[in-house]
């Protein structure tokens, strides 16, 4: 299960939010370190609406899939207005920002883009039909 943060915990890992990687749709995301030293990426959720009970229980649903082409779920923050996930850092950076990114300078062979195209695939297979959600 994911563990839950306090907001300050939060602040702690992310140095005040003053690593940011990028932003969505639903918010921003940052790098932060753990106290083990493991590297996550923070997103900070903006404007949702989903009330405490409700953003849990998502949090336990999407805690307990596990995939190799899905980034794991560490931890949460949930505090008066603030939302927070915690996963895993992808060291090699957004998968979309390489594919589709007009500054992209990593240049692919086609056999690596279709291996990351099946992997993708098979990510969205498995959280569609047969997502084994670990007890």
């Amino acid at each position: 299960m994911p563990i839950r943060y306090s907001y300050n915990e939060i602040r702690r890992m992310t140095r005040d939010f003053s690593n940011k990687l990028g932003a969505g749709g639903f918010g921003s995301v940052f790098k932060g370190k753990l106290r083990s030293g493991h590297p996550v990426a923070v997103k900070l959720l903006d404007g949702l609406k989903a009330n405490e009970h409700n953003f849990i229980a998502e949090v336990a649903t999407i805690g307990r899939i596990h995939h190799v082409t899905v980034a794991n779920l560490v931890g949460f923050c949930v505090e008066r207005s603030k939302q927070v996930l915690v996963y895993d850092f992808m060291p090699n950076g957004s998968l979309d920002k390489i594919i589709f990114g007009n500054e992209n300078k990593t240049v692919l062979r086609w056999q690596t883009m279709l291996d990351i195209v099946l992997g993708v695939a098979r990510g969205i297979e498995y959280l569609h039909q047969g997502c084994d959600m670990l007890s």
